[in-house]
């Protein structure tokens, strides 16, 4: 399997990892000040030095950004909301929040964390540059963090989702109406008009002229819309999932294989020709395990034919599951955290039917078509 992103170790219990895109826009920004801003600034110094300073400085730019994100995280993990990750890429960093916020209150907190950390980190490199007046590195340095960490907050605070000032305006709308939902919509509706704003100067700054800056512009405008109209596609899907339970979507037959059957047997028998992708491994009468096609893939090919069902299944108390009454919104979430495309559905112990992401999308597409 391809991993996604670099992992460079965890911080406060958070994963930290680096997106392939950053790569590209680490080389673009240390380019631009090896060849643009310190020759600009800085005149007579060595070819060399530029380009270690534009090294060093695009480093000091994403670190800045990190403790932007790592803001955010802290007051997030204050309010016992879990956070899975936090990733550098392309636009600079996310940190990956695993749950909605409890309260209006706390969505404020958490957002206005990471602009108030760019702020201090703005103002603490501002106070450094009479100390280090007489070093021309280290000035050119905190010159430039002084003005990243200030525009880092300025944009930011953008009032359109998903940038943190739109996360804000969502927390004060949250706030007056009490309407989570409601608020969510505004501030991405808000965060769609902002981004074709973007989109619009972008254009106009291609067609006068300045194409490279305008392409930037216009691309930013295309991410600020994108993840905008995927925030707001995902609250009408949880606003039409209101209401409904995970007994009403389950499939209620799980088909059992016995623990000591082969992984060959279970493709060639089970598998191919059906639409089944997990199954409950019972030893006898009592069901023990699951089976799934991830747990198949895990084992090689050559061993399929020698391998038991009850060696790779994943043992019933270790499964993740979930209660016939509980929401079917709520059960997306538990899969999104817990990393699983399906969930046994257990009552008093016993399962009583299996409920996968298709069975919730069959059920809204049932939903839609009843015009309910």
């Amino acid at each position: 399997m391809i991993r996604q992103n670099i992992p460079l170790g965890r911080v406060m219990g958070i994963p930290i990892g680096l997106d392939y895109s950053w790569f590209l826009i680490f080389a673009l920004i240390t380019w631009s000040l090896a060849g643009s801003y310190y020759p600009t600034e800085f005149k007579n110094w060595p070819l060399l030095l530029y380009w270690f300073m534009g090294l060093v400085t695009a480093i000091m730019l994403f670190a800045s950004v990190l403790l932007h994100e790592l803001g955010h995280s802290a007051i997030a993990l204050r309010y016992e909301i879990p956070v899975k990750s936090i990733t550098l890429f392309i636009f600079g960093g996310v940190a990956h929040i695993g749950a909605e916020p409890p309260s209006a209150k706390a969505e404020f907190h958490v957002a206005i964390a990471g602009p108030l950390v760019s702020l201090a980190l703005a103002i603490f490199f501002y106070l450094l540059q009479p100390v280090v007046a007489g070093v021309e590195p280290l000035l050119g340095l905190f010159k430039y963090l002084t003005y990243i960490n200030f525009a880092l907050v300025a944009f930011n605070l953008i009032p359109g989702y998903p940038l943190d000032g739109g996360r804000v305006f969502r927390a004060i709308v949250w706030g007056v109406t009490k309407n989570m939902r409601r608020a969510t919509l505004i501030a991405a509706n808000v965060g769609r008009i902002f981004g074709f704003l973007f989109i619009m100067v972008g254009v106009w700054q291609m067609f006068t002229g300045n194409f490279g800056n305008g392409l930037w512009i216009v691309f930013i405008g295309w991410f600020l819309d994108h993840a905008a109209a995927a925030q707001v596609h995902q609250t009408m899907f949880q606003s039409q999932l209101a209401g409904h339970t995970v007994s009403q979507a389950m499939s209620n037959h799980c088909a059992a294989i016995p623990d000591e059957m082969t992984l060959q047997q279970l493709v060639d028998d089970h598998i191919f020709g059906s639409a089944q992708r997990c199954f409950l491994v019972n030893h006898g009468t009592k069901t023990v395990g699951m089976m799934t096609l991830h747990r198949i893939k895990e084992v090689p090919r050559s061993d399929w034919a020698t391998t038991r069902a009850a060696q790779v299944m994943l043992p019933l108390d270790q499964l993740k599951r979930t209660s016939p009454d509980t929401e079917l919104w709520a059960a997306l979430q538990q899969m999104d955290r817990d990393g699983v495309n399906q969930l046994p559905v257990i009552r008093d112990g016993h399962i009583i039917g299996m409920l996968s992401r298709e069975d919730v999308i069959t059920f809204l597409r049932t939903l839609q078509e009843l015009g309910t």
